[in-house]
């Protein structure tokens, strides 16, 4: 027994030690990163600010300073995808709002503006901020008024901003969001590469892509059903022409928002894997990553090195929200292929073990027989089609319809579509198989029978035909039905 509370006693004290050492590492931890705000910072600079997807140069000064911040609330109508429009709340006058960057220990003297045409009363809520409303009760201003304040950044992390008015929802939905950065005083290691990402939701009174000016819709917002889910602030806002550029070898460092406000991210890039992650964009991190949670109003910073040339897609793996709804962003990495790292496609053979021919991908409802089709003219044809190939034919054919060598034929001056009599419609009524000439190199594999009604096969081939360098001209969705009953 004597034994027993001897052991006993020993297991209590190793506990009682083991606590202690671990609260000394906690206060240890805690005295690292706590910044004396009695100190007094030395002079003064004006904040650099950029539009994503640029970020500024961090601030090359030995000792903390004050970082004077001129922010600007723009209310404006922009586009929100093609052909679509919406009136944006924005700081700064884009969206997401201007990347702020500063360091641990700083003093932050910020100016909020509200433009003199705004309509509405706004302010601002910094993240990054120990004080009331994150400033947001410093700042609430009246349009044609400006508002001051400062504080000390005590924290450092990558931090949200936003609007705070109410109803507070409804000012975050339109636009009014964005990312301050409070780094070591000593500055991060340097990176090849410094990239500005945020994502937000959309509420819109019409659906994804339907055209013309679109309102914000609040039962879809208390309901948490958006229309778009885009990368800073539209869709295609930095993807094709817009893409981030990079070169093999060069290491990239992504600061990665969530504006929300009701979405949490998964955010993933395809065809890379994350060295290193600061997790929800605090000094906590992480290594070899595929995808990582950002949730809305939060952040992360997420750090990689591009090993082979090709195109990176940033996106939120909840994947409909990617390819549907414009959650997605690029990064076009070019130089010398790699070949010990990723030698591509080495080979294919066609491979039907059901024995089926062509199979089917159905995506609309088909045009029956007697059913009155209202003609679009050129420019309705171009811009639905542009819509429907990037849902349906971008995957293969690429952007730009330039193919996979050796895989899917391009569509970009295509002799082998340009010689077809129906232009092209059998083969997506119908599907193809089989060994095909275009351009002079051979090409054998089978595209699936896409089951698009004859209005949208009229517009996909118009976008194709027109932008493709395959012919101008209109293909009219009465074209298709009468090719459709010859089957």
């Amino acid at each position: 027994m004597k034994s027993f509370i001897a052991n006993f006693e020993i297991y209590i004290a190793l506990i009682l030690l083991t606590g202690i050492g671990l609260l000394s590492s906690c206060v240890t931890d805690a005295e690292k990163y706590t910044v004396d705000y009695n100190k007094e910072v030395t002079g003064e600079i004006r904040a650099t600010l950029t539009d994503a997807p640029l970020v500024p140069p961090r601030i090359e000064a030995k000792h903390n300073t004050k970082v004077i911040v001129e922010l600007e609330i723009i209310e404006k109508t922009m586009r929100l995808a093609d052909g679509v429009d919406y009136t944006f709340w924005t700081f700064g006058g884009k969206v997401p709002g201007k990347f702020i960057r500063v360091r641990q220990g700083d003093l932050v003297e910020f100016h909020l503006h509200n433009h003199p045409d705004n309509m509405l009363p706004h302010n601002i809520d910094l993240h990054a901020v120990t004080g009331p409303g994150g400033g947001a009760e410093a700042s609430l201003i009246a349009p044609g008024k400006s508002a001051q304040f400062s504080f000390r950044a005590l924290n450092q992390g990558l931090y949200v901003y936003h609007c705070a008015t109410a109803p507070v929802g409804m000012h975050i939905a339109n636009g009014m969001y964005g990312l301050i950065l409070v780094e070591p005083l000593e500055g991060f290691p340097p990176v090849d590469h410094e990239f500005y990402v945020m994502q937000s939701e959309f509420y819109t009174t019409g659906r994804f892509g339907e055209k013309g000016h679109q309102d914000f819709d609040m039962q879809k917002a208390l309901d948490e059903r958006p229309d778009y889910v885009v990368m800073n602030g539209a869709v295609g806002a930095s993807s094709g022409e817009n893409a981030m550029k990079v070169k093999v070898g060069e290491t990239v460092r992504l600061y990665m928002g969530n504006g929300g406000p009701n979405l949490v991210s998964s955010f993933h890039v395809i065809g890379e894997i994350f060295d290193k992650v600061y997790v929800e964009g605090g000094t906590l991190t992480n290594h070899d990553l595929q995808t990582t949670l950002v949730p809305a109003g939060g952040s992360a910073i997420a750090e990689f090195k591009c090993e082979v040339p090709g195109t990176l897609h940033l996106v939120d793996h909840s994947i409909f929200r990617a390819f549907n709804k414009g959650a997605l962003a690029q990064i076009k990495v070019v130089g010398d292929e790699n070949h010990k790292v990723f030698t591509g496609k080495e080979k294919e053979e066609v491979y039907l073990p059901e024995g089926s021919s062509i199979q089917s991908i159905s995506s609309g409802k088909q045009t029956s027989s007697d059913e009155v089709i209202e003609e679009k003219t050129l420019e309705e044809r171009l811009a639905a089609g542009k819509i429907l190939y990037n849902q349906n034919c971008m995957a293969c054919h690429m952007e730009l319809g330039t193919g996979i060598a050796g895989t899917f034929p391009p569509l970009v001056n295509s002799d082998y579509l340009q010689a077809l009599p129906d232009k092209g419609i059998s083969v997506i009524l119908n599907g193809l198989q089989g060994e095909i000439l275009v351009n002079g190199e051979k090409f054998n594999n089978i595209m699936p029978a896409v089951s698009l009604n004859d209005d949208q096969v009229a517009s996909i081939l118009t976008y194709i035909h027109n932008n493709f360098d395959n012919g101008d001209g209109l293909i009219k969705a009465a074209e298709v039905k009468e090719w459709r009953n010859k089957k």
